[in-house]
């Protein structure tokens, strides 16, 4: 093979050298476009790309985004030490915050200087509200904290709470070019709340008077950070928003879950705070049923169920029964407001039957104090058993998973160690025993496991056994499985797609890396596309005038998934203006086609000449072109496709058209007509597409097939239209 590089002298051994195998490249232009540093140029003669070193940081986006593998960078990353705020040692006990962040300026543009405004920023890509990372941090710079507001409330409604309690390192921060090229990346975390420390976050804005959505009345189910975004996006638009929420105060997660040491007070209850100044009708201490949806229905335009994953998972183990088991939920609430109240303190006692030292007198763990045992290893249980510290309790966490697989936040499974809790990995629940109906000790089974995507593998007659004066039940949670038939096919798994994966992702360069060591080895890529699906099931309804969002529709999430994906419910109810009058007119008419020869768009357009006179707005546009936001704001799609294959053998749809059905998430009520063009016979594959709309939820009103001569094309997608017209417009 013959190398050419375009650097004729090489760099210095402190300077990143790029070298651009010319062989290989294709003058494609990626790594020009996605060059942060314009190193990267085309040589207009030859059509290859050109690189100058001098300019090189060492990012290495353009090995990532390359195709072709014709570039390669070595040497060291031009950038500057990540800057950390200054830490103060807090007391193991402390229940005020115990993470700073920046304290000055100084430390902020510091740190704000190491971004490098990616053309095709991977950490918005990494980040679950697709915030405008680049922008935001660009306004620091500037000195301008409004701006920074402005740029973060376009996707965020909680930059204040999301930013304390994210995983950055397994989303924006471990998605960030420096993170995929191995080192360190902008403290992106960091800097957006210090945007939210330094600047208040913006109430919601009054909506402008002629606002379509000003009559629309909504109702969500639910006030943790799903009901948040909804409701967010919901008043800002002029609609009437009820929020019904099952416990005396408003938040779900990030009231009752998360201790103050975390997330302050003063900051989880900021959202509800300014919502309710901003005319949300809160309604706390309503439980919502399966059944109350109807009358939801009766008395409002939509109804968002935000309501989560809220039963605890208790593993069917010998002993579960006995008093002092307990689950992670009323742990929490009643351990945070033992926390916050003596007079609080004395219930827990009572409740718990446990002898909790006194507040302010439990600095040195005392090695005879009960014993807490949390069965797992996550987040959740990590604030069990720390909040089970500041009782004057002693803890021991344990999870059968290896512990480069655990869920837990690195830097919380560190904080709890250096306050004293003890984590033990790769064992797992066999029984309880105790005596006079109450616990004493757990039987504990060793476990191993090699792999993430593997489950553990309990070792036989490997066994401990440990003191447990409490148990607490922090595996995790599960939904509601009576909302199964109002929410069909949920929680949806959040796995990436199988094949190749959208051109999009792959050409930012957020897969090359699989497993960042800032992220502790996590699929950072193949985490956020996972995420994806739960975005896309948010914008389309799972019944006609019901949407869902967060926990309920992929089961346990993040705060900063659950709170976009109400936004993006909201914003479907918004734009798809329910009634619950009776069903209007079709508006919106979406024709999508996969079309080859041109027959499929030449029908698809004789369709769409013929009901445009209805005064609806008909869009005719191949199917690639399709986004689950446009299927979002339609009222009625008509589906068009070619068939393949030989008449002796099989006749299908076009593969591009089950793929693309198969892609996507419920659709239900939409008003769906089908058509096919075909050569000599389209056999079955109307009902293969009709199949599988169905199990979308989908009202198919009409189907027709269309022959190969343009007479038949012409006449039959002529009478398609009218006969449409007769199914779908009210007369």
């Amino acid at each position: 093979m013959t190398m050419t590089t375009t650097d004729l002298v090489p760099a210095p051994a402190d300077q990143p050298q790029v070298t651009v195998l010319t062989d290989r490249c294709a003058g494609c232009q990626e790594c020009v476009i996605r060059c942060p540093a314009g190193a990267l140029s085309m040589d207009s003669a030859r059509w290859v790309a050109v690189a100058d070193s001098d300019l090189c940081v060492g990012c290495r986006q353009c090995v990532r985004t390359c195709p072709f593998s014709a570039i390669t960078v070595e040497g060291p990353m031009a950038v500057a030490e990540r800057t950390e705020p200054v830490a103060t040692e807090p007391p193991a006990r402390s229940t005020s915050e115990i993470r700073p962040g920046f304290a000055s300026w100084d430390e902020a543009l510091t740190e704000a200087n190491r971004c490098l405004s990616c053309p095709d920023p991977t950490c918005v890509r990494g980040c679950p509200a697709h915030n405008d990372i680049p922008s935001f941090i660009k306004a620091i710079r500037e000195g301008d904290l409004g701006k920074a507001h402005e740029v973060l409330r376009n996707t965020t409604v909680m930059p204040d709470v999301c930013s304390r309690v994210c995983d950055q390192s397994a989303q924006c921060e471990g998605s960030c070019t420096w993170s995929l090229a191995g080192g360190m990346p902008v403290s992106i975390g960091k800097l957006e709340r210090f945007v939210a420390d330094n600047a208040p976050v913006p109430p919601p804005a009054a909506a402008v008077p002629d606002d379509p959505a000003g009559e629309l009345s909504v109702a969500v189910v639910g006030s943790g950070p799903a009901g948040i975004g909804a409701a967010w996006r919901l008043i800002e638009a002029g609609a009437s928003v009820t929020v019904y929420e099952r416990d005396e105060t408003p938040g779900g997660l990030i009231d009752w879950g998360i201790p103050d040491f975390t997330l302050p007070k003063s900051v989880a209850h900021r959202p509800w705070d300014q919502l309710t100044a901003a005319g949300v009708d809160l309604r706390c201490g309503v439980d919502v049923t399966p059944g109350d949806v109807d009358h939801l229905l009766s008395t409002h335009d939509a109804v968002i169920l935000a309501n989560g994953a809220p039963v605890p998972i208790r593993p069917p183990v010998p002993g579960a029964d006995l008093d002092g088991v307990t689950d992670a939920t009323s742990f929490l609430k009643d351990g945070k407001a033992a926390l916050r109240d003596a007079g609080a303190l004395d219930l827990f006692r009572a409740a718990y039957g446990l002898s909790v030292a006194d507040l302010g007198a439990i600095e040195q763990l005392d090695p005879a104090a009960p014993q807490v045992l949390v069965l797992g290893a996550g987040n959740t249980a990590m604030d069990v058993a720390r909040t089970a510290r500041r009782l004057g309790l002693r803890a021991v966490c344990v999870d059968w998973v290896a512990e480069q697989f655990a869920i837990a936040r690195p830097d919380e499974l560190a904080e709890a160690r250096h306050e004293g809790i003890e984590v033990r990995f790769l064992r797992t629940l066999a029984r309880l025993d105790g005596s006079d109906g109450r616990v004493q000790r757990a039987t504990l089974t060793l476990t191993r496991q090699d792999r993430g995507d593997k489950r553990p593998e309990p070792l036989s007659g490997q066994t401990e056994t440990v003191q447990a004066d409490l148990v607490v039940m922090a595996m995790g949670y599960r939904n509601d499985a009576a909302f199964a038939p109002v929410l069909p096919g949920t929680p949806r798994r959040r796995e990436a797609p199988s094949g190749t994966p959208d051109r999009r992702w792959l050409a930012s360069g957020i897969l090359a890396n699989p497993g960042p060591e800032f992220a502790h080895h996590k699929p950072v890529g193949k985490l956020a596309m996972g995420r994806e699906v739960g975005l896309r099931a948010a914008m389309l309804p799972y019944q006609d005038r019901v949407w869902a969002a967060g926990d309920s529709v992929v089961g346990p999430s993040t705060v900063v998934e659950a709170m976009t994906q109400g936004k993006l419910a909201a914003a479907a109810v918004i734009g798809a203006r329910p009634s619950r009058a009776r069903r209007a007119n079709p508006t919106r008419v979406l024709i999508a086609y996969e079309s080859r020869s041109g027959r499929t768009a030449e029908a698809a357009q004789i369709i769409a000449r013929g009901l445009r006179p209805t005064g609806a707005v008909v869009r005719a546009v191949p199917l690639g072109q399709v986004d689950i936001s446009d299927l979002s704001e339609t009222d009625l799609l008509v589906l068009g496709t070619w068939v393949e294959g030989m008449v002796v053998t099989k006749v299908a749809p076009a593969k591009a058209t089950q793929k693309w059905l198969a892609s996507l998430p419920r659709l239900a009520g939409l008003r769906t007509a089908v058509f096919c063009t075909y050569g000599v016979s389209p056999k079955g594959a109307l009902d293969t597409v009709r199949s599988q709309l169905a199990e979308r939820g989908v009202e198919i009103l009409t189907q027709d097939a269309f022959g190969p001569r343009k007479w038949d094309i012409e006449v039959g997608a002529a009478k398609f239209g009218a006969r449409l017209i007769e199914l779908a417009w009210t007369r």
